[in-house]
């Protein structure tokens, strides 16, 4: 199973990259391989300030929906629009091309319920 060092988790399955105010947001390597093929991506959040773990999209596999938390609060800028067309990125590239958002973090944001990858590593088993 994949987990890149460099990154934090969640509980819920989400990866976050830090850098300075922004984080890019996606859904981690186990997730992607439980949800199993990716068919669609749905976000309609941007623009919107989000509280951490409000809902911000979901993804639609082919047996399943599930819904997609924010890990931390914040305003999304971005969704990547490779997604709409490409859905799959999810299953094929989870840290790189298949990132889901780019959020700009609330000032104040709480970081400490996030995850180093030894600590997402023991939760998945």
């Amino acid at each position: 199973m994949n987990t890149p060092a460099e990154l934090k988790y969640t509980k819920d399955h989400e990866w976050i990259k830090i850098e300075g105010n922004v984080a890019t947001i996606g859904i981690t390597d186990f997730a992607q391989g439980e949800l199993g093929d990716i068919v669609y991506v749905d976000v309609d959040t941007v623009d919107e300030d989000l509280e951490g773990e409000a809902v911000f999209g979901s993804v639609e596999a082919v047996k399943t929906v599930s819904d997609l938390f924010l890990p931390i609060a914040g305003k999304v800028i971005e969704f990547n629009a490779e997604l709409e067309n490409q859905p799959e990125l999810l299953n094929t590239d989870p840290y790189g091309n298949g990132w889901i958002i780019k959020l700009e973090i609330a000032e104040g944001a709480n970081h400490s319920e996030l995850l180093t990858a030894e600590e997402y590593q023991a939760v998945i088993g």
